[in-house]
């Protein structure tokens, strides 16, 4: 947690001196992405049972040999909302090197496919870039196609719009274990030194109950106040989430600025056990933070016991993003990386929507982001909500995409919208892909990175299928062949990053086997 918080400081500073750059609900594979994201989820169809559509030879779906096959979609559309999460790669890659598998609850695809670098093309403004390809799988008939999304850099540590974060700090006594209040003590240590003057900081800290340990604050001849107060947290008791969040956002709200990027960030394990101890209750309040006064919310989980279902609703309402630390080299990539991207901002309520051709395409599944669809008809919507997205952030998008036969031509037209961070103008872009781009070479002998994206989804898909209800994604390969996938392109990309997917497959390919 030390770390988390750690981590919010070095975003803001900019972290020069640090290590180099990173680029982010069940996990369920769905057909067609209807839906809609907010007060009113669509129901998910039920996974692991015979659909109920028929087919052109009169027998049920799943019928004729006993397997679950694939209803025709609805439609042709896939709508979704943005989302930059990270935290379920982070934490089941602290699980299974602990050697451990994580509860398939807690693995969310794209949350392993987005943990990872991308080589799409920046835009040359303020929007996004698109970039549509694919490759075969091993499956009969099957591809998978990737929908890359990226925003443009960001202005840089001292161009920046200033930040004014407020930190609630889980001070409760699972925060006494080593490497938890102690590493969030040097991370806030750390950010106030490389902090701006002209940001602002404030300090909340949480255990049975809350306590504001420092207002709203300019750090500009306050920073031994600050430290001071860092100094002095310590481990208490119980962990009461709700009054944590409640006072960090009525601080927030106290202590906003006009022209800033206003933050909570809440490092937490969110093991809430006293107060309100489902996220309910906080939802409306965060939401109606973020709607009326523009402050939205970032996530920091740590522990080996850490509730990830709680912390991404949370921050799923707060328009925001949620990581899991669990060392000083992912605190440093948090804090440094991360972080700055979200003081500043590129885009807000931020959708996609992918068409597909159905002269081509017979049918297809989005991978993941089950708790980010949106219904169809509300892509153009402005008033539901989408997601927040910074500067040099990428997100992607996995589809396994079945073609008709004999495909050629347009396969998909994959648009993003999104509304100006200030006048609140929308706009979209588009790309599209052709037939040729998802029949050519299998996915093993495609580009470094859109191998590592399918690996990722793979990894996923493996960790996933022990809780039964899941569908695999197609032409997934087994563990043993993807260690080698992995180990290779991690000696390819030479990237550290890679490098930690393939002891992941490697210590998944051990527990499972």
């Amino acid at each position: 947690m030390l770390a988390v918080l750690a981590a919010a400081a070095v975003l803001l500073s900019g972290c020069s001196a640090s290590d180099g750059g990173h680029d982010r609900s069940s996990g369920t594979a769905q057909e067609g992405g209807r839906g809609s994201r907010g007060g009113n989820p669509a129901p998910a169809p039920a996974q692991g049972a015979p659909g109920t559509a028929d087919r052109a030879d009169g027998k049920a779906q799943g019928e004729d040999d006993g397997r679950r096959t694939e209803a025709p979609p609805a439609d042709y559309l896939s709508t979704f909302a943005l989302d930059v999460d990270t935290a379920s790669w982070g934490y089941a890659r602290r699980t299974l090197a602990d050697g451990n598998l994580p509860d398939p609850r807690t693995v969310r695809p794209e949350e392993f496919v987005n943990s990872f670098r991308q080589d799409y093309r920046q835009p040359d403004g303020n929007g996004f870039s698109v970039t549509v390809d694919g490759a075969r799988t091993d499956a009969a008939d099957w591809s998978l196609m990737r929908v890359g999304l990226a925003t443009r850099a960001g202005l840089g540590h001292d161009r920046r719009p200033p930040a004014a974060l407020t930190f609630v700090v889980d001070i409760s006594g699972s925060m006494a274990e080593p490497g938890r209040l102690d590493l969030v003590r040097k991370s806030l240590d750390l950010m106030t030194d490389r902090l701006r003057g002209d940001d602002s900081v404030a300090v909340v800290a949480f255990s049975g109950e809350a306590q504001t340990r420092l207002p709203m604050t300019r750090l500009d001849g306050n920073r031994k106040r600050v430290h001071e107060v860092v100094d002095r947290l310590r481990p208490t008791d119980s962990t009461n989430v709700e009054a944590g969040v409640t006072r960090g956002y009525d601080i927030a709200v106290e202590g906003r600025r006009a022209g800033a990027t206003n933050r909570v960030v809440l490092l937490s394990d969110a093991l809430a056990n006293t107060g309100t101890t489902s996220a309910d209750a906080l939802l409306e309040r965060i939401d109606g933070a973020r709607r009326d006064h523009g402050i939205t919310l970032f996530g920091v989980g740590v522990g080996s016991d850490y509730n990830d279902a709680f912390m991404e609703r949370l921050v799923d309402k707060g328009d925001g993003h949620t990581v899991y630390v669990s060392d000083v080299e992912e605190a440093r990539r948090v804090f440094c990386d991360e972080l700055p991207a979200q003081v500043e901002l590129r885009a807000r309520d931020a959708k996609a929507q992918v068409s597909f051709d159905p002269r081509n395409v017979e049918r297809f599944r989005l991978i993941g982001y089950d708790n980010r669809r949106v219904a169809d008809d509300s892509f153009r919507d402005d008033s539901v909500d989408g997601g927040e997205v910074g500067p040099g952030h990428t997100v992607t998008a996995l589809y396994a995409v079945r073609l008709r036969p004999g495909a050629s031509g347009h396969v998909a037209t994959a648009t993003v919208r999104w509304l100006d961070p200030d006048g609140r103008s929308p706009h979209e872009e588009s790309g599209r892909v052709e037939a040729s781009a998802l029949t050519g070479a299998g996915w093993e002998q495609a580009a470094p990175r859109f191998q590592v994206t399918v690996a990722a989804a793979y990894l996923a898909s493996s960790l996933r299928e022990r809780g039964g209800g899941w569908e695999a994604v197609p032409g997934a390969v087994g563990l043993g062949r993807l260690s080698e996938i992995t180990a290779r392109l991690a000696e390819r990309t030479e990237d550290p990053e890679v490098r930690q997917l393939s002891e992941a497959v490697r210590d998944a390919r051990r527990l499972l086997s």
